[in-house]
């Protein structure tokens, strides 16, 4: 099983080469913890985080 690539800008994981929200091509597979926001308007994490889209984000990534 291959590790998931998440965005070194926004921290989304990305299925691919580029991410769909910024664009970047800077990705990573060392990253640690995840958040899964389904609702943006209403989770906190998100709001604190920045967050505008749903989907799951790497709480850290190098």
């Amino acid at each position: 099983m291959t590790k998931k690539k998440a965005c070194k800008k926004c921290k989304i994981f990305v299925k691919g080469t580029q991410c769909p929200i910024c664009g970047s091509a800077d990705l990573t597979t060392s990253w640690k913890g995840r958040i899964i926001v389904f609702d943006i308007d209403k989770s906190e994490i998100a709001k604190k985080l920045d967050i505008k889209v749903k989907g799951e984000y790497a709480i850290k990534t190098r």
